[in-house]
């Protein structure tokens, strides 16, 4: 990989890990367009560095809320609200553990498996988006924990290349009838862990045999790719995510289905 497809991809990846179009379909279609022949664990291996990179942006600017969730967790020792929301992100990771930790292989194979299987997904991810803009709003504002763990399964079924992670969190949690605002927050709060907990693993594997992991993409690349996801991502989660939570979903419905469309149909005739 050339230092400037790796500047380019990380720039896709934070510009688009915060809008509902998939962040990881779009860096599967940029690696196919630029013809970049890389393993599936090194697929994987790039993604998770640039999520992690924009997981780090979002540490940046939501460090505010994020440093009062925490001050109100541990600096009371009677249950309030701060220690009850913990809790309720601690369950909606806990499906994506489970696939991460169980079906490893699987993932990593899929995020190698092509585009037309992108394509679908970006599709689906559009159904969903229309489904949550044209659904009955109730307005809940407290996401209950049954409804946190039903938000984390979507995000284990949201690893498939394509079907984007925030779009599909979000639309469920408007059909469950929680407030977008609400839902949008608790969307990219619950993505930290699981991330970073992934690149942890990736950073132990590649201590242990540092040729077994993303020895085809080199370290230069990796690295700015790293910078760039985090500087774009930087700038997408202060400008974007009240886009985000005001719901302009069928706008993103639109924009997938189109892309969804035109990937299948480039996967087919090429």
């Amino acid at each position: 990989m050339h230092w400037i497809e790796a500047l380019l991809l990380g720039l896709l990846q934070g510009l688009t890990e915060f809008l509902p179009v998939s962040s990881s379909g779009h860096l599967t279609v940029a690696q196919e367009l630029f013809h970049l022949d890389t393993s599936a664990a090194d697929n994987l291996l790039f993604d998770v560095m640039v999520h992690t990179a924009t997981v780090c942006s979002t540490l940046v600017i939501l460090r505010r809320e994020i440093a009062g969730l925490f001050i109100g967790s541990f600096a009371n020792r009677v249950w309030n609200e701060e220690k009850s929301y913990l809790l309720k992100l601690v369950l909606s990771m806990i499906p994506v553990f489970i696939v991460g930790f169980f079906f490893k292989d699987t993932v990593e194979a899929l995020f190698g498996s092509g585009l037309l299987l992108v394509g679908g997904c970006l599709i689906l991810t559009a159904a969903l988006l229309a489904f949550a803009y044209y659904a009955k709003q109730k307005e809940k504002k407290n996401i209950s924990y049954g409804g946190a763990f039903i938000i984390g399964l979507s995000q284990a079924l949201a690893v498939l290349p394509g079907l984007s992670r925030s779009g599909t969190t979000i639309s469920t949690g408007i059909l469950l009838g929680y407030k977008k605002e609400e839902v949008a927050k608790f969307s990219f709060l619950m993505v930290l862990v699981p991330i970073l907990g992934e690149a942890l693993l990736r950073i132990v594997d590649m201590i242990k045999d540092p040729t077994a992991v993303g020895s085809s993409i080199g370290f230069m690349p990796l690295a700015i790719a790293f910078v760039s996801a985090f500087v774009s991502g930087c700038f997408a989660c202060k400008f974007m995510i009240d886009l985000v939570r005001r719901g302009k979903l069928i706008y993103f419905a639109a924009y997938c289905v189109v892309a969804g469309i035109a990937v299948v149909l480039y996967s087919l005739c090429k």
